[in-house]
Formats: structure tokens, C-alpha cells, sequence
């Protein structure tokens, strides 16, 4: 593999986001060294910018009390609609399109108060069959709600049988021959098993065709794969910040709600207080008072001090350009595969989608020997200060991101697992 070590360092060196990294904290493997932290799709590291701007808002809280609301450098009342600036160019949206609120599954759930709306024949809701679990148990429970049964009105499309991924197609296909039925699709993005990355325009598309609403959920896309929501033609979306995004645990999340909505007056939606307009918030009316846009869907008052990683975050990926980190997570996904297939072919098979439109920054690797030695092989990577994810029932999720990853890490992902091929005596390419 020296050949590969040489090619990591010259990619390294030619790296215009190489500076990025030491504005990440990486914990430490035992030996007192870094980890080489390949779980970024799980968990985004902590900037070393974070305690400073919590700080911020811990300053605020003691020197202007209530007043924090209105008055300093960034008043509470505009926090929200200021990070909405920010990942609007992010997710291809307007702003007006984007709130900051809640948890996504907590999102997922008041969107679907809105666009599942069965009516009739129809009122099913078309999933992905390998979503993430929390994502069904949503449905699930919405169908109950309206009194479905999940048995007969949970629809979920997977792949053909011996395959992995489902395409684009499937779900035209399905959509054109049962669409009738079909009142909400709820898609990912990103797959968070597979890693692949699905068309959502051709999706949202294949549902509005169908006569479908249709949602998006983008855990594993924002931050990682660029998105045009606004043109998507969806009809809302949610996903989380503590992926990609580097918000920290349990952050707050966000939600999209296309304009075309924004006028609709017998919408419905769980109000509050803090949806209410903010000209008119304080007045303590009776009578609600939608703010305009995505804010309406707001409920209770922002979760500030949840909200400045997020600012943190937001500042680095619009110091660094998406374009320009989507670009450097295609050439480290596309290192990993290079080296897989030139040393360890005989030993790991990709599930991912190897065209590079198709996958974001995760790879999801499957031992072909089995999960016996799938299990063996993470548990070694992390012994050896390699940090991947295992998901059930044997796929290693590895991701290499490129604010804080290099080219360096993905080589010793390579080389760790060749040494565990030596011990072992698993089958690999020499």
C-alpha cells in the first residue's frame, strides 16, 4: 500500500480545506493519539469555535436578562430567521422556506399533520422499506392517529431481491400503477444504511404526478449533498444538525415548508405561540395570527442555547463553500473505493452507489465472509483508532468528511484493515 500512502500525502498537500481540521476537536485513541474518526454521519465533531459562541449567549442571558430578546449584537427575536439565512443556500431554498425548531422526528410529525390528509381510497403512506426506524415508527403512528392500520396503509418499496438500493424508477413504477392510493410519500435523501443518494426531484416529481404529498427525509443529505428544495417541488422536508452539520448531540433541527403553502389558509397545524406573527406576538391575542412562511409551523420559543453550534457551524461551511466540500468528499469516497477495490476486493463489498452523483460522504461496506467477521473486522478498526459505525445486520459505515477528514484517514482505514486481513487470515488481494 505504499503507493496509495504517497498519493494520500500529495492529495493532502494539494487540499485548499486542509486548514479546516485543526478547527475540530478529535478525541483521542488511548495511545494519547487522535482517533481517525470516520463518523461524522452519526455524530459531527465539536469546533473548537463552539464553546466561544455558547459563551456569547450565556453572556447575554447574564448581562441583559430579558432584554436579550431585543437588544445586542444578535437579539434572540431574530436568531431563528438569521440561521434560516444560512441554510437556505444550503438546501436550495428561500428563506422564508426554512425554520429552525424542534427534533426531526418531533418535524416529521407536525409536518404530517399538514400534508397527510387521507381522503377515501386514499391514504396510504409509501416509504422506503429500510428507513430509519424512527421515521416508520412515525408513520406507524400517524396512520393510527387517523385510525389506518399500518398492516394494510404502511406501503414500503425495496429493493429487488439479492440488491440493496432501490431506484428512482421503483418508485415511478409503483406510483404510476397504485399512485391513486398513495396520500404522503416520504422518501430520505440520503439512505442511511446504503449511503445512496436518491434524484428527489424525479421522486417528487413521480408523487405529484401520482397526486401524492411528498417529504423528504435529508438526515444524511444537508451538509453532505447539495439540494435544491425550493425546486424540488416537494412539499416539506425535515432533518437534523448534529450529522453533518457538527451541532452537537441532540441538536436542534430544521424543516422546509415550500412557499406554494405558505398562503394556504385551510392548511392544517398544530399552532403556538411562537408561530404567531411577531408583530403581533406580544399582544397576547385570542385569535392566532400566522407568522409568514415556514415560521408559522413553529410551536414554543426557540431552544437558543441549542442554536449556537448550529451558528458556529454554519459560519465554517460558509467560510469553506458546499461546492467546494462536496468536491473533496468526492475525491476522499472515491480514494476509499480505488484502494478497496485495488487491495481488498476479495475481502468487502461496497453497497454504496459507486457514481459519484449516487453517494455523499459515506461508504457502507459489507465483510463477504459474513457478520461473524463483519463484526470482528469494526471491532478491530476501533481497537486500532479507527472510529467507523456498525449498523445491523453487517454493514460498516465508514464517512470521511471533508471539513475535518483527510486523505491521510482514509488511508489508514485501507491499511488497518489489511493488517487485520494478516492476522486473521481473511481472503484479500495481495
Amino acid at each position: 500500500m505504499e503507493k496509495l500512502l504517497t498519493e494520500a500525502n500529495t492529495l493532502d498537500r494539494q487540499d485548499g480545506l486542509a486548514g479546516f481540521r485543526e478547527r475540530f476537536h478529535f478525541p483521542a485513541h488511548r495511545d494519547g493519539q487522535d482517533l481517525v474518526y470516520l463518523c461524522g454521519h452519526s455524530l459531527g465533531l465539536q469546533a473548537k469555535s463552539v464553546p466561544a459562541v455558547i459563551q456569547d449567549e450565556l453572556d447575554a442571558w447574564r448581562e441583559r436578562a430579558v432584554r436579550g430578546h431585543f437588544e445586542g449584537p444578535r437579539p434572540w427575536m431574530e436568531y431563528n430567521r438569521r440561521l434560516s439565512e444560512s441554510l437556505s443556500g444550503m438546501v436550495g431554498s428561500r428563506p422564508a422556506e426554512i425554520v429552525v425548531m424542534n427534533t426531526l422526528s418531533v418535524n416529521l410529525h407536525l409536518m404530517m399533520v399538514s400534508f397527510f390528509r387521507p381522503r377515501g381510497n386514499r391514504r396510504k403512506i409509501l416509504i422506503e422499506q429500510h428507513a430509519f426506524p424512527s421515521d416508520r415508527y412515525a408513520v406507524q403512528s400517524q396512520l393510527r392517529f387517523h385510525g389506518l392500520d399500518p398492516e394494510q396503509d404502511l406501503v414500503e418499496l425495496g429493493p429487488a431481491e439479492g440488491g440493496h438500493l432501490v431506484g428512482e424508477s421503483a418508485v415511478e413504477d409503483y406510483l404510476r400503477a397504485h399512485g391513486e392510493e398513495i396520500a404522503l410519500v416520504l422518501w430520505p435523501g440520503v439512505q442511511y444504511i446504503t449511503g445512496q443518494a436518491f434524484n428527489l426531484e424525479q421522486i417528487a416529481r413521480a408523487a405529484r404526478s401520482a397526486g401524492a404529498c411528498v417529504g423528504f427525509d435529508l438526515a444524511h443529505q444537508v451538509g453532505n449533498v447539495p439540494v435544491e428544495l425550493h425546486d424540488s417541488g416537494c412539499d416539506f422536508a425535515a432533518w437534523c444538525h448534529y450529522k453533518y452539520l457538527n451541532a452537537g448531540p441532540g441538536a436542534v433541527a430544521g424543516a422546509f415548508v415550500h412557499e406554494k403553502h405558505h398562503h394556504t389558509t385551510n392548511l392544517p397545524r398544530f399552532n403556538g405561540w411562537w408561530g404567531n406573527a411577531q408583530q403581533s406576538r406580544f399582544r397576547m391575542a385570542h385569535d392566532f395570527e400566522a407568522e409568514l412562511g415556514a415560521d408559522a409551523w413553529q410551536i414554543s420559543t426557540p431552544l437558543l442555547l441549542s442554536m449556537a453550534p448550529l451558528r458556529a457551524s454554519l459560519e465554517l461551511f460558509d467560510e469553506a463553500g458546499l461546492q467546494r466540500l462536496r468536491a473533496k468528499s468526492v475525491a476522499m469516497t472515491a480514494f476509499l473505493i480505488g484502494g478497496i477495490h485495488q487491495y481488498l476486493h476479495d475481502l468487502l463489498e461496497i453497497i454504496t452507489p459507486l457514481e459519484p452523483e449516487r453517494r455523499g460522504s459515506q461508504l457502507s461496506l459489507r465483510v463477504r465472509s459474513g457478520r461473524t467477521d463483519g463484526r470482528a473486522l469494526f471491532e478491530y478498526l476501533e481497537a486500532n483508532g479507527v472510529l467507523t459505525d456498525w449498523r445491523e445486520p453487517d454493514v460498516i459505515r465508514v464517512a470521511p468528511v471533508p471539513l475535518y477528514n483527510n486523505f491521510r484517514d482514509c488511508f489508514e482505514l485501507l491499511r488497518v484493515i489489511g493488517e487485520w486481513t494478516a492476522v486473521t487470515g481473511s481472503r484479500s488481494c495481495p
